[in-house]
């Protein structure tokens, strides 16, 4: 019988000994065939098998074994891979990742490899070119994405397993950058020019601004109307700065040579760079923290001068040190490992029922919160006192990248589409020189460098998400793809610490091992952007927003598809007669949220609202701001109470059971929200081909249906007549599952699962409420 076959004990024979020896041989013959003839591993270009060892147990649930699968588990130089010996029960359709399978983790995805022997009571954390002294019986992988994953070496052979733990470990701890799997698939395959658009899908993403080329700098420019500033290309061949890229842009009244006379006092010779223009003529400025005093007095003020007649009034310039209001590298990476265990905890014991104060505690969302706090006060003083505001670090590579960011999708709309968001991203994080290879530490070398700075830049841009959905075109889902996007090496975005040492690090892999000598010695790595790597055209249609309002929006008359901008009165007459939950485009679950607020109550919780208490310009803006009904498409400030800012479940809680509500969630109103999308388009695309009546004969519409990978819509509208290919329902994790991934114990009444019910964080306070 087939269960009996692979069950993991078979049925013992007491009565008759000889026959139960038969069958454990039977058994055990059947497994060899079934993994050696049905078990198949697909290599990528350039991915090699290191090790891998057969009949292991992969854990689904801890209180019993009836869920767990059993496989094959292969090490690669790329990736961990496990081959169920047989396929689970189908799950709901999730995001299929066209690199990495269901069961699949990156090696630079893991953070930790623990080995366990159940017997001796023995545990160790193993690294590279380590010895391990005992036959381990499981194998914990602690993952960057949040994943626990457990395997168990039940019947595998003791020193198979010891093998494969051991390669795990070893390429999950490369000595160098280029014994990353990027450069052996990407490197091969997208050599030369010709190849580089190779496999990419016709429906791809508009293409995003790389900033490596003056024409680039020059069209962000005339975009934002920087009139007085200029491209300077001193940095070429990175003469000057080795962190900065080789084209920048910089006040037109200066010139090269003081430039390259001003660089010298600066660290690591980073002449400030402009971010970003405000209509009204105040400028963004970034730079590093100058140590001499006489020098920053002396090259500061002409620094300051020249954007100051940058200024279409001369206005003054202001200097804000971030270090004196942020939190440090330190504390942010303490503040997420501590977040990340409140979040990840294993197993979730019923009785922690301190969960809330955990989170209060690790203060991450308290980091967020200080991060969007410090970015609206800057756009106060560009927006409302119309000044210069130039942001100041020590080595401006890591706080700057963060709040330039949050202050231009404040701004500027354009930020908050989707192809203006990766050029922010690729402009002031990657181009500017935030240490990716350092902070995400992917050779881990150093774990005092590590910090997940980008992920706390991507937590807050959800929190405006969150606040307002219908003013940005991605989704969160977008936003999580791209942080797991960091621990998939075959894309050059987020794996060097400045476009000099990705400029190095390829040529030096084309000379010596990619490329044979006389073919073109340059090796493209494309960018994260190009999502056809990862996903299908239909699955990249998860990043668009369905509720976004855009710039214009299209209207049929006389069979002319035309456009017209909202304007504040129509939109202002709109939303008069929307539900209270989402007035102003803002997202009340609870219904609790007021929009009248003053904004220094937000700020600052101690506030007491007493009559005599005078206001200040700022104070009055805020409250004026939120007071009135806002334009999608105009500036944006964050609702910043403690009780506003939010645990990002999809992110941090998707491989928690305790934190999938099964049949339903948000995911829910989108799935409703993408087909009737659809269905208007499908009718905007009907009615503008409609040619109108006619004298004799009234033509039907003309049939326009678009194709299935032309749709905007990950769920696309049918007709009467056709039959859905809808799964039945969608869990609240979607389109991420946490089916296979986390061994944890399904624990039901916990205080993870109070929360999703309608419990509230507070900052300051643990309050719990159960109500639905």
């Amino acid at each position: 019988h087939r269960l009996s076959i692979f069950d993991r004990q078979p049925f013992r024979l007491y009565i008759f000994p000889k026959y139960y020896y038969i069958f454990v041989i039977a058994n055990k013959l059947c497994k060899v065939f079934f993994f050696f003839y049905c078990m198949q591993h697909v290599l990528f270009p350039g991915e090699i098998v290191v090790n891998e060892v057969n009949f292991v147990r992969k854990c689904i649930n801890n209180e019993n074994g009836h869920d767990d699968l059993w496989g094959k588990l292969i090490c690669t130089n790329f990736k961990v891979s496990f081959i169920p010996q047989e396929d689970p029960p189908k799950q709901n359709a999730h995001l299929s990742h066209l690199l990495l399978a269901e069961h699949d983790v990156a090696l630079t995805c893991l953070d930790q490899v623990v080995t366990v022997n159940d017997a001796k009571g023995k545990k160790k954390v193993l690294g590279s070119n380590q010895k391990l002294k005992f036959n381990p019986t499981e194998l914990i992988l602690y993952c960057k994405d949040l994943r626990i994953i457990r395997f168990c070496f039940d019947e595998a052979g003791p020193e198979s397993a010891k093998k494969v733990c051991l390669a795990i470990a070893h390429y999950a701890h490369p000595a160098d950058l280029h014994l990353l799997f990027g450069f052996e698939y990407q490197g091969r395959r997208y050599h030369e020019p010709a190849n580089r658009g190779e496999g990419l899908s016709q429906a791809k993403l508009p293409q995003t601004p790389v900033y490596d080329c003056p024409s680039d700098w020059d069209r962000e420019i005339k975009r934002t109307g920087a009139t007085e500033w200029r491209v300077c290309s001193i940095n070429e061949r990175y003469n000057v700065s080795q962190s900065l890229p080789e084209y920048i842009v910089v006040p037109a009244s200066l010139a090269d040579q003081d430039l390259r006379q001003f660089a010298n006092c600066y660290s690591d010779n980073r002449i400030p760079l402009w971010c970003w223009n405000h209509p009204n003529g105040s400028a963004l400025v970034r730079m590093c923290n100058v140590a001499d005093p006489i020098a920053q007095k002396k090259f500061e003020q002409r620094i300051f001068n020249a954007i100051t007649k940058s200024h279409p009034t001369c206005s003054e310039v202001i200097k804000l040190d971030l270090e004196k209001s942020l939190p440090n590298i330190l504390d942010i990476q303490s503040a997420f490992c501590k977040f990340r265990q409140s979040c990840v905890i294993d197993p979730f014991e019923e009785s922690e029922e301190r969960w809330f104060s955990c989170i209060e505690n690790s203060r991450w969302l308290e980091y967020v919160r200080a991060f969007l706090k410090q970015s609206a006060e800057i756009v106060f003083l560009m927006e409302v006192k119309s000044v210069s505001v130039v942001i100041t670090e020590e080595e401006d590579r890591d706080l700057n990248c963060a709040v330039s960011s949050l202050v231009q999708l404040m701004l500027d709309p354009h930020y908050r589409s989707l192809s203006g968001f990766q050029s922010l991203v690729q402009k002031e994080w990657v181009m500017a020189g935030h240490r990716f290879l350092d902070r995400c530490n992917h050779l881990k070398r150093n774990d005092k460098e590590e910090c997940p700075l980008f992920l706390l830049f991507l937590d807050c841009v959800w929190q405006m998400i969150n606040q307002y959905p219908a003013a940005f075109e991605f989704t969160e889902t977008y936003l999580t793809v791209l942080s797991d996007s960091m621990w998939i090496p075959v894309h050059g975005t987020f794996l060097f610490n400045s476009c000099l040492q990705r400029t190095q690090h390829l040529t030096e892999f084309a000379k010596t091992k990619a490329i044979p000598p006389g073919e073109d010695q340059s090796v493209y790595f494309p960018p994260v952007w190009e999502w056809s790597q990862q996903f299908s055209a239909k699955e990249q249609t998860l990043f668009n927003n369905p509720m976004y309002v855009g710039k214009s929006v299209a209207r049929v008359q006389n069979g002319e598809v035309k456009t017209f901008k909202r304007t504040k009165k129509a939109y202002s007459a709109s939303v008069k007669g929307s539900p209270a939950s989402v007035v102003n485009g803002l997202r009340d679950g609870e219904g609790t949220l007021s929009r009248r607020v003053s904004f220094m109550s937000e700020l600052k919780p101690e506030f007491s609202s007493v009559k005599d208490v005078v206001e200040s310009p700022s104070e009055r803006f805020f409250r004026d701001w939120f007071s009135r009904p806002f334009d999608q498409q105009g500036l944006l400030l964050p609702l910043l109470l403690p009780s506003h800012i939010a645990v990002w479940k999809l992110f941090f809680l998707r491989w928690v059971p305790e934190a999938c509500i099964p049949k339903g969630g948000t995911v829910t109103a989108y799935h409703k929200l993408c087909q009737l999308v659809d269905e208007i388009e499908m009718l905007q695309c009907q009615l503008k081909h409609y040619k109108g009546p006619s004298p004799c004969i009234t033509p039907e519409p003309s049939p326009c249906k678009p194709h299935s990978v032309q749709r905007r819509m990950y769920f696309n509208a049918c007709s009467a007549d056709e039959s859905p290919s809808l799964p039945d329902f969608l869990t609240s994790s979607f389109p991420f599952t946490p089916v296979g991934n986390l061994c944890r114990r399904s624990t039901l009444g916990t205080p993870i699962t109070k929360f999703l019910n309608g419990a509230k964080i507070w900052l300051s306070t643990e309050t719990l409420n159960d109500t639905v």
